[in-house]
């Protein structure tokens, strides 16, 4: 995720939660994070577009941000 970061800086804001922190924790719960790493992307409005858990494909979110 930190190359993706790079990437799209000023596109995408990728944001880490710590599931075992107690406001992570709070987060993990709203959001229904079941497994982790869990992946959510939102577009500008806030709506899921998409999440998945485990590794990420980096070609995926580009594929999802209308990249090749």
């Amino acid at each position: 995720m930190d190359g993706i970061e790079q990437e799209f800086e000023g596109r995408l804001s990728v944001i880490h939660i710590d599931v075992l922190d107690p406001v992570g924790k709070q987060v993990g719960r709203h959001f229904e994070f079941k497994y982790t790493p869990t992946f959510i992307l939102f577009d500008s409005e806030g709506e899921e577009l998409w999440r998945t858990v485990g590794a990420i494909n980096p070609d995926d979110v580009r594929q999802s941000l209308g990249e090749k």
